[in-house]
């Protein structure tokens, strides 16, 4: 199977978006690279991460890259096929840090755009729920939602996930 240079892998929390965005790249061949974004700050957190690593099994070259996905990617050749998982806690990790949203944004696009491997993004789908009661998850809401409607702009392929089944929301299911 063939994957498009980018393809964005769009859901709910829980929708199984992460087992299909795996799958994708398994099946693609090359070497496999999973730059993780998440952070263990909790048991529940390293329980997670600790299922996800033990699901996806061998094979996968992991790369911890909670605040910087682009200089991850950066150097990797055609036959890498990269997962980064994911955008949802990517963003969360620099609206905490209070870093330049829109300066980090525009970083990441120029290394997707440079990168030479194709690239599989995760990311939530968070505008479907009901408005959020505090600040900082209003803002939240607008920048993910912000940062997933560019993102789907530049994807060749966008997949939405729900109850654990793909649809092609933009371009071919691979």
């Amino acid at each position: 199977m063939v994957l498009q240079k980018l393809t964005l892998v769009l859901g709910g929390a829980a929708s199984g978006k992460s087992d299909i965005a795996e799958s994708l790249v398994q099946k693609a061949g090359g070497r496999r690279v999973y730059v993780a974004t998440a952070q263990a700050f909790d048991a529940e957190m390293r329980d997670k991460i600790a299922r996800h690593r033990a699901t996806r099994g061998p094979g996968w070259h992991t790369i911890e890259a909670p605040h910087d996905p682009g200089s991850a990617i950066s150097g990797l050749s055609d036959g890498d096929i990269v997962l980064i998982d994911c955008a949802t806690l990517w963003l969360s990790n620099l609206l905490l840090a209070e870093a330049d949203i829109d300066a980090e944004t525009a970083r990441l696009f120029a290394a997707l755009e440079d990168c030479a491997a194709p690239v599989v993004i995760v990311s939530n789908e968070v505008g479907a729920g009901i408005v959020p009661d505090n600040a900082l998850a209003r803002r939240f809401r607008a920048v993910q939602g912000g940062f997933n409607r560019r993102l789907a702009a530049r994807a060749d392929t966008v997949i939405g996930v729900m109850a654990g089944l793909p649809f092609a929301l933009k371009g071919q299911m691979p």
